[in-house]
């Protein structure tokens, strides 16, 4: 009995103290019914830099947009929570609750959808730590091995080591051509800058006001300069701007440092946190998204990811990224560093469908072996592409300068030359940037699960630019890639006479036909014959007066012909 008693009353103790330890919850709401924000005064809740760019891209603002009702909020907080971060694109917020009996009285509440837990702080399998950027560590506390590449030619910088990292792209001609970021704006999601307001490297960003504020969504109202040294070397490849020692892929960019990550430990708050960090990108006008953060397991197995959820749009910071796409911007994202290991995929959100996941290559293009392996499965293809990620050169919190090994600095070289880009391009979309950055990469027609696409060329990305390639809109064609022909299937319910004529990357007209009547959606009409078109990448072209749709097209050998 007294047996009974004693383990009753352990129970009792234990049940008790679990419920006094603090823990997060996202709380999800039914709606935004009663909200004093309106889509008709997008003023009140995005810069006019955010609508400026949604409008260069024909991008309605939509309920999504509008901030979480601020009444709900405080009836939430008024139960005795914390308030972290205020989510609208799932229209929800993270809050701190102290005591677990109060989450009866939050789900009770009528617009309260559902309470999720994001962290566990009561028995973690691994002290993460810094293990999250083990790798990164490694290299910084031994300084790898790098090799001083001097430029073959004459050059807009004297870009001294960091030069293969930007050549490697071949990024440094948008650089001679004047191209370096003026004007674009860079949001990059990280674990902290730690010193990046006083180290030398970013000197020339300091002075010319480059960069534009910072936020910490971890510790809100926390110094991001005091926080982990990760984002700082993510930065210096970006905007770094020491001649003949490091010049980033975007010197002359604007930035905005938000952390999002508790380098401390790993729980799945940090996805929600990103997502948040991801809607201020957009609400200041962000152009460029990096973020050199990857989620696949945690400090608790039940938070964990599998490859199979790692589809493109099922955690939670990739439904994020995807959003923050459909927003106008252009987001770079490191695959991660699993290569090798038991995990067989990208993490996320770098699988999400219309990102560009960056896998690492050394700097001749070769990959490196812990460069996270990915998928290819018809058009879904990760990695997207890969860039120098092995003994890139990076500044370091104490002001010293070397080698820096992770998909954590592949990604942001990538995203740098994105924003030059852009910067050469401005009326394109960030999907048709997108798709001219893969499309010039090595290996678009045969995409691996190491590198995907391949390396970008970032001239040949301005050659695809300016062609004007977009995406499928009004039609779909199939299969792509083809062999001997190919089926175009009119998906919108316009009609009338189209040209169609088939080009080569060069510009070259490879076929024309007569005009093609289409009489609303589900026409369609086979182009065939195309046994004796050599393999390799072409331009769709299917205009009638004023409609004129690109479409990405790829010819595969067929197997009769070898």
């Amino acid at each position: 009995m007294n047996k009974i008693l004693t383990i009753a009353l352990i129970f009792f103790v234990i049940s008790g103290f679990a419920q006094q330890i603090p823990q997060k919850y996202f709380i999800a709401f039914t709606d935004k019914n009663g909200t004093p924000y309106s889509i008709n005064d997008p003023q009140a809740f995005l810069t006019q830099r955010a609508i400026d760019r949604r409008t260069a891209q024909g991008i309605p603002i939509i309920e999504e947009d509008l901030p979480v009702n601020p009444g709900y909020v405080n009836a939430v907080e008024a139960l005795g929570t914390q308030v972290f971060t205020r989510c609208k694109w799932f229209n929800g917020i993270t809050v701190k609750v102290n005591d677990s009996s109060l989450l009866p009285s939050i789900r009770a509440l009528s617009f309260v959808q559902s309470v999720t837990r994001v962290t566990s702080y009561t028995s973690k399998k691994s002290a993460f730590g810094d293990g999250k950027f083990q790798l990164e560590e490694e290299f910084r506390k031994t300084g790898g091995s790098h090799e001083i590449r001097v430029p073959g030619s004459v050059q807009s910088y004297d870009y001294g080591p960091s030069h293969g990292q930007i050549h490697l792209i071949n990024g440094d001609p948008l650089h001679d051509m004047g191209f370096r970021g003026q004007g674009k704006v860079i949001a990059v999601l990280d674990a902290g800058f730690l010193n990046a307001d006083v180290t030398p490297v970013f000197d020339s960003l300091r002075v010319h006001n480059q960069i534009l504020g910072t936020r910490d969504f971890v510790n809100p109202g926390g110094n991001v300069y005091q926080e982990h040294w990760h984002g700082g070397s993510v930065l210096s490849t970006m905007g770094g701007n020491i001649p003949g020692q490091l010049i980033g892929t975007a010197p002359k960019a604007s930035y905005w440092l938000i952390r999002t990550e508790d380098a401390a430990t790993e729980n799945i708050v940090e996805e929600y946190n990103w997502v948040v960090g991801a809607e201020m990108a957009d609400s200041v006008g962000a152009d460029v998204i990096n973020s050199s953060l990857g989620y696949t397991t945690f400090d608790n197995d039940w938070m964990d990811h599998t490859c199979a959820d790692m589809n493109g749009y099922t955690n939670p910071s990739s439904r994020g990224a995807n959003i923050a796409a459909s927003k106008g911007m252009a987001l770079s994202i490191s695959a991660g560093n699993e290569g090798g290991s038991g995990w067989t995929c990208v993490s996320s959100p770098s699988d999400a469908l219309d990102v560009l996941s960056i896998a690492a290559t050394d700097s001749l293009g070769n990959y490196a072996y812990f460069s996270s392996t990915g998928t290819v499965n018809g058009d879904y293809v990760k990695p997207n592409i890969a860039s120098d990620g092995w003994n890139a050169w990076v500044a370091y919190p104490d002001g010293t300068l070397g080698a820096g090994s992770g998909t954590s600095f592949a990604s942001p070289i990538n995203a740098g030359m994105m924003a030059c880009l852009w910067q050469a391009q401005p009326g394109i979309s960030q999907s048709g940037l997108r798709l001219a950055i893969e499309r010039s990469a090595s290996q678009y027609t045969h995409p691996d699960s190491l590198l995907g696409y391949g390396i970008p060329n970032y001239v040949n990305a301005l050659v695809y630019t300016q062609i004007g390639v977009k995406s499928e809109g009004t039609f779909r064609v199939y299969p792509n890639p083809f062999k001997d022909a190919f089926v175009i299937s009119f998906t919108s319910n316009l009609s009338g006479n189209f040209e169609i004529s088939l080009i080569s990357v060069t510009g070259t007209l490879i076929l024309k036909t007569k005009k093609i009547i289409f009489a609303g959606a589900g026409n369609t009409v086979k182009i065939e014959d195309l046994v004796t078109i050599a393999p390799g990448m072409y331009i769709l072209k299917i205009s009638s007066g004023s409609i004129i749709e690109y479409v990405r097209l790829v010819k595969i050998e067929n197997s009769s012909d070898r």
